[in-house]
């Protein structure tokens, strides 16, 4: 029997690599602790263990250094994307409601709010609370019956696991003049979408960056791991390309280009 996971569900299958199992352990352990006469004997959570960060063995490891890998696979061109994800709150909550009409007396005039009804703090923002991107070269189509893509992300990323807990991204494929756009994505630590036009994609709600030869609109299907990086699987849920058919951005021998007829 298939069970269909909401989007709340794969974000939670996603991250479950993120959670060791020492902590579960400990924290049934401590709450069981709290009721008098409580014996344990199993903990209540099992987790997922968390797979090594090292999953080669030295003695496994092939003779090529790290260089010579990079500088014979920057012969392989490759098309230039960048990942986003919504905001959390967007891609998981409901729609908000609406707020309900002011109640000023029709002689109220008096243009300034009273100070005791103003709030004495701003709310503390959180990255969740803003959309979730990256530059990302390691794409590919996976399967076409389920439509599936994937992507490989570094294990130390800090944006992937905004996008994990989103439980869907977009996939966009950046056009051949949209390098620097490429390199806004590729930073760490700033907006990255400021000034940047983009709408939601149909399904997810994801970013959708304007001007882009072609989106993929995907939920989160599974995250397996391979060596430093991981590789997340995203079931297609929409798609299209730029009605002008704007030729894609490459990547090759670490500099940009694009295609010559």
């Amino acid at each position: 029997m298939d069970v269909v996971m909401g989007h709340a569900g794969m974000a939670a299958a996603a991250v479950r690599y993120l959670k060791a199992d020492t902590g579960s352990r400990a924290a049934a352990t401590d709450a069981a602790d709290r009721r008098p006469g409580t014996t344990i004997a199993q903990p209540v959570v099992e987790a997922l263990p968390r797979p090594d960060l090292r999953c080669v063995g030295e003695n496994e490891r092939a003779p090529v250094d790290q260089a010579t890998f990079r500088r014979v696979l920057g012969n392989f061109a490759t098309g230039v994307t960048v990942i986003t994800a919504p905001a959390l709150a967007l891609a998981l909550a409901p729609a908000p409601a609406p707020a309900p009409a002011p109640t000023r007396a029709a002689d109220d005039s008096d243009p300034d709010p009273d100070p005791t009804e103003l709030p004495t703090q701003l709310p503390t923002e959180h990255p969740d609370d803003h959309p979730a991107g990256f530059a990302c070269q390691s794409f590919s189509s996976l399967s076409l019956d389920p439509p599936l893509v994937a992507f490989m992300v570094g294990r130390t990323s800090t944006t992937w696991p905004r996008i994990a807990r989103a439980g869907v991204f977009c996939v966009n494929v950046l056009g051949a003049d949209q390098s620097e756009l490429c390199r806004r994505f590729a930073v760490s630590g700033a907006d990255k979408f400021a000034g940047v036009a983009h709408d939601p994609a149909p399904a997810t709600g994801s970013p959708r960056l304007t001007g882009a030869a072609a989106w993929i609109d995907c939920t989160i299907h599974a995250v397996h791991t391979g060596g430093d990086h991981l590789i997340v699987v995203g079931r297609v849920e929409a798609l299209g390309t730029d009605g002008e058919a704007v030729p894609p951005l490459l990547f090759h021998r670490g500099r940009f280009g694009e295609l010559r007829a």
